[in-house]
């Protein structure tokens, strides 16, 4: 549980009713966005006016939200409520989230004249150019196509998956099972005679290198692949 000197207030009003909680800034953005996500609450009351301490009585919360049970409550304050950020909070939290979708782009997207991802800087770069409205409070994935829309004036970009056939001696087989299953899903596979590992591999267009590289390190070059489609 966050520390309440870290805590900020969620602010609730319900036909004239003010409901508060104290909850921890980065755990409630997450759950605004849409995350599964416990304990953000800095402590267990629902409050009136939670910088005096004044807690709401039990008959207010029931006739509010048909219950007086501190999670349930909480919730909903979360969902229809609204977080009270400092302005260092508010540009900490939007930096985060600037920060998670450019590594998401550079990780699923590719420029379809090259085949080969966007640097992070030019992403940043674009984004800036395009002046794309970034939601902190919403989930990266929710927001993704919309913001590829906007870029694509600025930059060649697409999301895309790659599937790669890939072809692994035995004596490597158990090194790249280790990193291959991170990267990607593996869609089908099948052993050798020789003991070969022979899988094909579903990853974010933009991994594509990152996979290769990988691959070349672990069999020392001794490996092959194909890519299924484009």
């Amino acid at each position: 549980m966050i520390s309440l000197d870290d805590a900020v207030t969620a602010k609730y009003k319900y036909q004239g009713e003010h409901f508060e909680i104290l909850v921890d800034p980065k755990k409630a953005q997450e759950f605004k966005g849409g995350n599964d996500v416990d304990n953000f609450l800095a402590t267990n009351f629902i409050f009136k006016d939670a910088d005096k301490g004044d807690k709401a009585s039990p008959e207010s919360l029931k006739k509010a939200f048909g219950t007086d049970n501190v999670n349930e409550i909480s919730k909903i304050i979360l969902k229809k409520g609204e977080i009270h950020l400092t302005t260092d909070q508010r540009r900490a939290m939007m930096e985060n989230k600037r920060a998670q979708i450019i590594s998401y782009i550079s990780r699923h997207a590719i420029n379809p004249q090259t085949g080969h991802p966007h640097p992070p800087q030019r992403i940043e770069t674009a984004l800036e150019e395009a002046r794309v409205q970034i939601d902190m409070y919403k989930r990266t994935e929710d927001q993704i196509k919309q913001i590829i829309h906007v870029l694509a004036p600025i930059i060649p970009i697409k999301i895309e998956n790659r599937r790669i056939g890939v072809k692994v001696p035995a004596e490597h087989a158990p090194k790249t099972m280790g990193f291959a299953k991170n990267l990607g899903t593996i869609i089908k596979e099948e052993w050798g005679r020789d003991g070969s590992w022979m899988f094909v591999i579903e990853i974010p267009a933009g991994l594509q290198d990152d996979l290769f590289s990988k691959l070349n390190s672990a069999t020392k070059g001794n490996v092959e692949t194909k890519i299924m489609d484009k």
